[in-house]
């Protein structure tokens, strides 16, 4: 059942051509209930609140070519009126067993700028095929435990990164490190967990589901908060919604956002891009803090895995 739920965004198609069905007929009993239906369903996949948020959002952007974008913190905001942040981009990618073609992963990071890299199912083989393909000199300072399997991980960064903790009884490896920016001549400090949940599957959901809490008692931590990676989730189970309102077993908290239902991108699926030719879903999300902005959010394929790579740039505020 916890997997069938990943898959409710698709009947979208079917009460589409329900109402299509019914329109001919001209039977209100047939066209009504097909037409509210859908339109359970499309406000299920985008709230108006949240189609609102996107559109003032992109209204409040300078035009093309006057915001700077790269995978460095730059700061901005100066001369606006607006808090200094640091702008920084962030890519995330499960490499399947470190199957990911290594060659494909650095054009990207070089590319699209990207200043942190979290990977998971990094094996030691693939570790070193980055590293050849001259991923180090990108991004110099890195956090890692390559493992063969499903259990390695890493964050690449292109600024100094210290570790900090690691969720409690997970199955894979889930560190959190802190990256340290500057805004405006500000320091601006991003907490950033990289995530890889157990599958609910043959029996794990239990797992799955106590993971997912201690993620949202992570979260729930003040500061600058970046969760990204393969959540296994989609914003349609209730135990990543509960990360997203901000619970964390105590009660309500700050909500957090997920910048790819933020940019209304809960069709693009990130999985899977190979092996069963199943309906795609989004179990790969880039989360933050409410006070750090998102934009540019990108569902990237690379050869090798069965997951897209998923990419954002945030604007990560500088310290009070």
């Amino acid at each position: 059942m916890v997997q069938l739920v990943a898959f409710t965004p698709w009947f979208v198609l079917p009460a589409g051509a329900a109402v299509l069905l019914a329109l001919p007929t001209r039977r209100p009993w047939a066209v009504l209930p097909a037409g509210a239906l859908l339109a359970l369903q499309l406000l299920w996949l985008f709230p108006p609140d949240r189609v609102a948020d996107r559109f003032l959002a992109r209204a409040a952007d300078p035009p093309h070519g006057e915001q700077q974008s790269t995978g460095h913190a730059q700061a901005n905001g100066q001369g606006t009126g607006q808090a200094p942040a640091a702008e920084l981009t962030v890519m995330s990618l499960n490499a399947w067993k470190g199957q990911a073609d290594a060659a494909e992963v650095v054009r990207l990071v070089r590319e699209k700028g990207v200043g942190l890299l979290a990977v998971q199912e990094l094996s030691p083989a693939l570790e070193k095929r980055l590293d050849a393909e001259g991923l180090g000199a990108l991004l110099p300072h890195r956090i890692s435990r390559s493992r063969d399997g499903a259990g390695g991980g890493a964050v690449y960064s292109s600024r100094p990164i210290v570790p900090v903790d690691s969720v409690d009884g997970s199955a894979f490896h889930m560190p959190t490190v802190q990256l340290e920016l500057e805004a405006g001549g500000q320091p601006a400090s991003l907490i950033v967990t990289n995530v890889h949940t157990k599958a609910p599957v043959w029996g794990r959901a239990g797992q799955w589901r106590s993971e997912l809490a201690a993620l949202g008692r992570l979260a729930a931590r003040p500061g600058n908060m970046l969760l990204l990676g393969d959540f296994n989730a989609t914003v349609d189970h209730a135990e990543f919604r509960q990360i997203l309102q901000g619970k964390d077993g105590a009660g309500p908290g700050s909500p957090r956002v997920d910048a790819g239902a933020a940019a209304l991108a809960r069709l693009v699926p990130t999985w899977p891009m190979a092996g069963p030719p199943l309906p795609g879903v989004v179990i790969d999300h880039i989360v933050t803090g409410p006070q750090v902005r998102s934009s540019g959010y990108a569902v990237l394929p690379v050869a090798g895995t069965d997951h897209a790579a998923v990419l954002a740039t945030l604007s990560v505020p500088a310290e009070d």
